[in-house]
């Protein structure tokens, strides 16, 4: 059956029909769907889980596969920085059942702390890596690499980009091909990495890469088309993969010729040869950075690259064809027409209070990855650093350590409770075990909030929705050494900042468990809204909240949008004069 489907579907699908029976992941845009897809089919025909970090999704993906089953694991590329250290091994180890590793990068950082060329990863892990281009490709890829990892021995790397994970196009969908589990045997030399057993599989790595080599000059994954039209009188070839590849099409059609590459490693020597030996000039368009580039020119090839275009951000068609055409800008279609629409905390959102809180008390924020990042943002302003998925807990101690108590006393770490769950733990740990007498802050919102409310460890429900054992974050906080664990509402204002006070004040580690369920939960059902009254006095207190239904008019009067508001109510206890009252519907 054909249809419209996005990519991150789409590998779904593929590794559905290609007989996946095991998928561990933890959400990370733009990855997440493909897991959350994966959930919709039958959990007869496979298993399906949130894990805690990509690490232990990586781990339990690498057991299932030794298992003798099919298996996957999905992540974004700082997702991967997470799940190297089993993931180089796994190379060592070979593959039971498939294994394939699906890593969707970022260019131009849309919701990502940077940018990062996941290919790296396939040369240093001495992985294969395919690059899909379009949702087709999605699909067909992942069959593809499930197939060709337990053809070679060797877990693949499946790289997707933001514009192929979320752009839709026409998929042919087919059944499910039931492949059996692989009888499970003992086998000590391949899957014990100590270093006696790590040294004759190194021998195995190297012989499979040189093989995939020899794969890449002749796979049907790497294509090229040609054309007698040339371009100011010369035939130019481009040499593309991913999403450039689209780009370049739509940007300079059939007047050049195409060398498109699906496999991006190991990639092909006597082909990209071949290929250039046919053109007069040869560009090779690839986001982010010079990969196949510094390939071409290793081999010997004369190519235009990166002076031509830029190692940041993503490309676009009109940039494309300026560059080989010459043509203006406005020859083509250009997505950078789209207004910009900064992010923003919603209305309602937990974190607010939180935030206008620390700003008040005039706090240094520790902070990390979810969409509490935004308190960076002003008016609140509040967050001092974000570096990675936990560094808040743990950076924080690494401030205090450096600056002494008195620093300590006038700092907080903030982190989501599905962050905590990921890898803020170990930093609590740390923060106890090294006598730190840091606070932390666990904004517990019920739910994984930036990637789209996926369940966690701490909300008591599986991917699937299925009731399952909740962590209990107070009783893990005491378990691991906090003696002064508070639970607070961030919009009890005065309550909250009371709570902070006292934990600060402590010559001990201390944790206010920050707990609100986002707002745009369903079980959340806030009511009415809020309004202004004749008599405010204009103080502007209520702005600092930095809510996007509350704003200034020209005279200086606050007006609260009621087609924003959703009457949370935050507001009406911030306001020192009662000018801020709620108004049922």
């Amino acid at each position: 059956m054909k249809q419209l489907m996005i990519g991150n579907a789409a590998v779904a699908r593929g590794a559905y029909e290609a007989g996946v029976r095991v998928v561990a992941s933890y959400p990370g845009t733009p990855s997440t769907e493909i897991t959350e897809v994966m959930a919709t089919f039958p959990k007869e025909d496979v298993y399906v889980e949130w894990s805690p970090n990509e690490k232990v999704a990586c781990e339990v993906a690498i057991g299932a596969s030794i298992g003798g089953a099919r298996a996957m694991t999905c992540c974004k590329h700082v997702g991967l920085n997470v799940m190297a250290d089993p993931l180089f091994t796994a190379s060592y180890t070979g593959v039971g059942g498939g294994l394939v590793i699906a890593v969707a990068d970022d260019p131009g950082m849309h919701s990502s702390q940077n940018e990062q060329d996941s290919r790296h990863y396939a040369q240093a892990a001495k992985l294969p890596m395919l690059e899909p281009a379009d949702s087709a490709e999605c699909l067909a890829y992942t069959k593809a690499a499930f197939a060709l990892s337990e053809e070679y021995d060797t877990p693949i790397l499946l790289r997707l980009s933001t514009r192929v994970s979320h752009s839709q196009s026409l998929i042919e969908t087919a059944d499910r091909t039931d492949v059996g589990l692989k009888d499970y045997e003992k086998n000590i030399a391949k899957y014990v990495m100590m270093p006696a057993n790590a040294k004759k599989r190194h021998i195995d790595v190297e012989n499979r890469m040189a093989a995939l080599a020899s794969f890449a000059e002749t796979t049907d994954l790497n294509v090229i088309t040609a054309t007698e039209k040339t371009v100011g009188g010369k035939k130019i070839g481009v040499i593309t993969d991913g999403i450039a590849d689209m780009y370049a099409h739509e940007a300079l059609g059939d007047n050049v010729s195409y060398c498109k590459l699906g496999m991006v490693y190991p990639l092909p020597t006597e082909k990209l040869r071949a290929f250039a030996a046919q053109c007069d000039e040869v560009y090779v368009i690839e986001e982010l950075d010079p990969v196949i580039e510094n390939h071409c020119r290793t081999i010997g090839l004369s190519v235009h690259g990166k002076e031509c275009f830029t190692l940041l951000g993503e490309y676009t068609p009109a940039m494309i064809a300026s560059v080989i055409l010459g043509q203006a800008p406005a020859a083509c279609a250009s997505i950078d027409a789209i207004p910009n629409r900064p992010p923003v905390m919603c209305a309602g959102c937990p974190h607010r209070g939180t935030f206008y809180v620390l700003k008040k008390l005039g706090l240094t924020v520790s902070g990390d990855i979810g969409c509490y990042t935004l308190g960076a943002v002003a008016p609140l302003a509040s967050v001092d650093t974000t570096v990675c998925m936990g560094a808040s807990v743990s950076g924080a101690l690494g401030m205090a350590k450096a600056r002494g108590d008195a620093f300590a006393k006038k700092l907080v770490s903030v982190i989501g409770d599905s962050t905590f769950m990921h890898s803020g733990i170990t930093g609590l740990i740390d923060i106890v075990y090294n006598q730190g007498i840091n606070t932390v802050i666990i904004l517990d919102n019920s739910i994984t909030g930036m990637t789209g409310h996926q369940d966690n460890p701490t909300t008591g429900k599986t991917i699937r929705g299925e009731a399952t054992k909740q962590v209990d974050l107070l009783a893990l906080c005491h378990a691991v050494g906090i003696d002064h664990v508070t639970v607070a509402d961030p919009f009890d204002v005065k309550a909250f900042e009371a709570a902070v006070k006292e934990a600060l004040a402590l010559d001990a580690p201390a944790v206010v468990i920050a707990q609100r369920p986002c707002a745009l939960l369903k079980t959340v059902k806030y009511t009415g809204h809020c309004t202004v009254s004749d008599d405010c006095r204009k103080c502007g207190l209520c702005m600092k909240l930095g809510c996007p239904a509350i704003s200034r008019t020209e005279n200086g009067a606050i007006v609260i949008d009621e087609n924003q508001c959703n009457g949370c109510g935050l507001c009406v206890g911030i306001c020192p004069f009662h000018a801020i009252r709620k108004v049922e519907n």
